[in-house]
């Protein structure tokens, strides 16, 4: 029988990454802010905008 390795793949992140996660979490509270104050076209842009895009781009980006 062979032998097979499992080989884990270390995320690092860099600096890109943590300001696009950074940008994603700024645009979530505006939205949910801007949702607060009874917008109902703002908020839902920035709140896809974090949620859809920014978090998730910042993570697969390497």
């Amino acid at each position: 029988m062979k032998k097979t390795t499992v080989t884990e793949e270390i995320v690092s992140f860099n600096k890109k990454n943590y300001s696009l996660f950074a940008a994603g979490i700024i645009s979530i509270i505006l939205g949910f802010l801007s949702l607060s104050k009874g917008s109902i076209t703002l908020a839902p842009i920035l709140l896809v905008l974090g949620y859809v895009i920014l978090i998730p781009i910042s993570i697969i980006i390497k």
